[in-house]
């Protein structure tokens, strides 16, 4: 079995072996190799799929949300964040392109960079098969992250909603305590939110914005209205 018989396994399609290169082949990559063709066509194309499969799908199973609800659920599951969850959970990382100065900094694990790949291979599987198999993958992608309430919280401004929350209460100054961790080209950020000096959530991410909209989110679980109707 190849490599990229391996991958096609993990995400449970058939792509023929050009458009799949392709869909991994990222411009760093192809800007070493003699300016050869890159992924971002099938970016844009996948990226167009993609919208319309989650639109289909939440406007079909969720009758009763309104236009503003499934807007915010369709921008939690197609973000930036989901979509590299998904390539991360999936291993697309080790399968991608890239050029030496995107390597040697951690390219692979770079948020962008997987979300990217991730809607070419939604249209490397329309340009192999057709509509209806590239939306029944996007759908296997997403449906799990419908189900998970903090994925769909991941559109929410967390930070902004916080800070909100503990002026209303009076609870005190907000701040982030942020550390980092690894090496420069693969650093991991750990935040701590306190409030008036007492720690409520703490949050990870691959930049400090990323860690402290985590550790926000984390922070409203035990502070947010939901946490006061189960005291109450």
């Amino acid at each position: 079995m190849s490599p990229h018989d391996e991958l096609l396994k993990r995400l449970g399609v058939v792509i023929d072996a050009e458009t799949l290169r392709l869909a991994l082949t990222h411009r760093s990559f192809a800007y070493e190799n003699g300016g050869i063709p890159t992924n971002e066509r099938l970016e844009f194309l996948g990226d167009s799929i993609l919208g319309f499969s989650v639109t289909d799908l939440l406007f079909r199973e969720h009758p009763g949300l309104s236009e503003g609800e499934l807007a915010k659920r369709r921008a939690a599951v197609v973000s930036t964040r989901a979509l590299a969850s998904i390539a991360r959970r999936l291993g697309v990382g080790e399968y991608i392109y890239l050029g030496q100065g995107e390597k040697v900094t951690g390219g692979k694990n770079k948020s962008s960079i997987l979300a990217d790949t991730m809607e070419a291979l939604i249209g490397a599987t329309y340009i192999s098969n057709d509509l209806e198999t590239a939306r029944r993958f996007v759908v296997s992608l997403i449906a799990p992250l419908l189900a998970d309430a903090a994925v769909l919280g991941a559109g929410t401004d967390w930070k902004t909603h916080i800070q909100e929350l503990a002026a209303n209460r009076q609870l005190g100054q907000i701040h982030y305590a942020v550390v980092g961790e690894g090496p420069d080209h693969a650093r991991v950020y750990t935040a701590t939110l306190l409030i008036g000096g007492t720690p409520y959530g703490t949050g990870t991410g691959n930049s400090k914005k990323e860690a402290e909209q985590q550790s926000a989110a984390n922070a409203w679980k035990v502070l947010g209205p939901q946490s006061q109707d189960a005291r109450a």
